[in-house]
């Protein structure tokens, strides 16, 4: 079995990104060269308005509420090319990301409050019948690895600097951060999911991260460690 495609890849993602059924997606495909890019649309809801012309009740689609906040939904996608600031997919190590292998990564409000994040990221092209340590970073991509900042925390650690970042497990953990390790099938290709009880508002993520261990460590003094950055993966608003 070859690589997976662009198109391919949103196939498999479709009925993740499908997850709350209070939640409205709209898809806009776009296939160029064999890829896609799929955009699921802003959580609507239904709101009655009047309607000037006839007199009357029309329905109307306006954004649904969250407190006093929208929560926010985040896409990213790409084929990984070496260190390049116009790029949103990098490779610092091509040995363990090739140039070319794929990623595609959404993160979205869930439930029905809208106050959980469902997160899925796919991969193919990657080496094979591997591990690769995956989370949510605060920065997009930079030349270095270093550029995409610490790990995405809901509660920050207040112990945690630049240059000691967070490695105790009540804030590094995979139910305050995104974690989405994945692991490869034997074409190089692998989907993770994850479901975390926060939504995105005023704070969000800006990259997802490939990390060079296969698994991210849960212990103390370790928590959230997973070895160098090999690639990065920039996220944009919806």
């Amino acid at each position: 079995m070859g690589r997976l495609s662009f198109c391919q890849i949103h196939d498999k993602l479709d009925s993740d990104v499908a997850a709350s059924k209070h939640s409205v997606a709209k898809r806009h495909t776009r296939c160029r060269l064999g890829i896609t890019i799929a955009v699921a649309g802003t959580v609507l809801a239904i709101t009655p308005v009047a309607n000037p012309g006839h007199g009357s009740t029309a329905t109307a689609i306006a954004p649904a509420s969250y407190g006093h906040a929208v929560p926010v939904s985040l896409i990213g996608s790409g084929t990984f090319s070496l260190p390049d600031p116009t790029s949103k997919a990098i490779t610092y190590n091509p040995a363990l990301v090739p140039v070319d292998a794929a990623i595609l990564a959404s993160m979205g409000p869930s439930g029905a409050d809208y106050s959980r994040t469902v997160g899925t990221l796919t991969v193919a092209g990657l080496l094979p019948n591997r591990g690769y340590a995956v989370h949510a970073h605060t920065k997009p991509c930079g030349t270095s690895g270093t550029d995409a900042g610490p790990h995405y925390q809901n509660h920050v650690d207040p112990a945690a600097t630049p240059q000691k970042p967070s490695t105790d497990p009540f804030f590094a953990n995979p139910h305050n951060e995104i974690w989405l390790d994945v692991r490869t099938d034997a074409a190089g290709g692998g989907t993770s999911r994850t479901a975390e009880p926060f939504a995105f508002t005023d704070r969000m993520p800006g990259s997802i991260v490939i990390h060079e261990a296969m698994s991210t460590a849960t212990a103390p003094g370790q928590a959230g460690q997973a070895g160098a950055r090999i690639a990065c993966l920039t996220l944009s608003r919806e």
